[in-house]
């Protein structure tokens, strides 16, 4: 063992799992050679069938052991593994996969990688997918997996689907993970990636058998199934949730005068696009959906492939100060249209009300509400149109 390095594994709480099923051919080799580098090492048989378990008596002295009977699938055996990690006192941890395909000679990289990090950080162990020899499923199924981690991150990794990764499990435990089978590798890497957590990788080696020489637990139908199905909820929970908070965190770190410069330069986008964006994000701030105006703007803004922070910056218009002037205007507004501008009944109505009147109010309420409708969809239109050109006028000028 090189004592420098099981000095570094000590110093940074960090131990090496290994999480096995049925590869009990490979699995002593891998121990073998991971304790080369430390004895910080822990192994979950995930109910293999095999003679795993009689392999492993060999090593009963240097390593933790979790096992049971049933197969759970491989994210339970790490879940079980960061659990059994935890109570050790460990707050980082290695995944190494059991079949060989990763060089235990790649260790010292995950720790020099750590070493230079500044707080908690998951580092990813890339795999290279575009060199000779990687199989064209697995190179496809890097990409798809790349794609939809971009999606529900807005980040980008050149391997999302490497199982040769250092998790700092300090930090997972208060998260309930939902998956137990492959699929848990991509919900630990969103829900890190949702929480801040850096993310960083070290180029690794890797080694695909053929033939017979290959073991995989991988079922090309039920988990791409499983798989598809995490990334719809994964998709639907950033869209509905993680973006809008995350722009709200943007606004709120940063100066309203800063960002708006800032954006309305930033994407080198034409006069009228930009105004179209304004506009819009002024029409969202004042059309009458109250408690959902920021949430759909942020998704039509998506898919009108609009500047989603300048839309959100417009829709801002519905601010507190501003929203008594937008609630009596789109009343007045739709009184005109209804021919019936006398805002002056609203108050009465409200007098009534006050004064234990409530029959007369609640009659008249229907009617209230259908005119505020008109009026604040008339309003937003309007707004937004005017938005447009003053903006547009103003952007020309500028670029003239």
């Amino acid at each position: 063992m090189t004592a420098s390095l099981q000095i570094q594994f000590q110093k940074h709480q960090c131990c090496v799992l290994i999480a096995t099923y049925n590869n009990a051919a490979t699995l002593g080799n891998v121990i073998s050679e991971v304790l080369e580098y430390t004895s910080n090492i822990i192994v979950v048989n995930d109910g293999s069938t095999d003679n795993t378990l009689e392999f492993l008596e060999a090593y009963k002295n240097q390593i933790a052991l979790i096992s049971y009977q049933q197969n759970q699938g491989k994210g339970w055996a790490l879940r079980q593994g960061f659990k059994k990690a935890r109570e050790l006192n460990y707050i980082n941890c290695i995944s190494i996969d059991s079949d060989a395909q990763h060089f235990p000679s790649d260790l010292p990289k995950f720790i020099d990688k750590l070493e230079q990090s500044q707080k908690a950080t998951l580092i990813l162990g890339n795999r290279n997918m575009n060199q000779e020899g990687i199989p064209s499923k697995s190179s496809f199924g890097n990409r798809f997996s790349n794609f939809w981690f971009w999606v529900e991150t807005g980040k980008k990794q050149p391997d999302t689907q490497t199982g040769y990764r250092l998790y700092p499990i300090s930090e997972y435990d208060d998260i309930n993970f939902r998956t137990r089978k492959f699929e848990f590798e991509i919900e630990v890497l969103i829900r890190s990636a949702w929480r801040d957590i850096d993310i960083e990788t070290v180029d690794v080696k890797v080694k695909y058998f053929e033939g017979d020489e290959r073991v995989s637990h991988f079922r090309p139908f039920m988990d791409f199934f499983r798989i598809s199905v995490l990334n719809s909820v994964l998709t639907t929970w950033a869209l509905l949730f993680i973006k809008p908070r995350d722009f709200i965190r943007y606004f709120i770190k940063n100066d309203f005068k800063k960002i708006l410069k800032e954006q309305l330069t930033a994407h080198n986008e034409s006069p009228e696009k930009l105004s179209f964006t304004l506009g819009f994000g002024v029409f969202m701030g004042i059309v009458p959906i109250w408690g959902f105006q920021m949430l759909v703007a942020f998704f039509l803004a998506q898919l009108m492939k609009l500047n989603k922070t300048l839309v959100i910056l417009a829709a801002n218009i519905s601010l507190p100060p501003l929203v008594p002037f937008i609630l009596f205007g789109s009343y007045w507004l739709g009184g005109i249209i209804l021919g019936d501008p006398n805002i002056a009944d609203l108050f009465h109505q409200f007098k009534t009300f006050g004064s234990g009147g409530s029959e007369e109010f609640f009659k008249e309420i229907g009617h209230n509400i259908y005119q505020y409708i008109i009026g604040a969809i008339a309003l937003a239109l309007g707004s937004g149109i005017i938005t447009f050109g003053i903006s547009y006028f103003i952007l020309r000028l500028r670029k003239s």
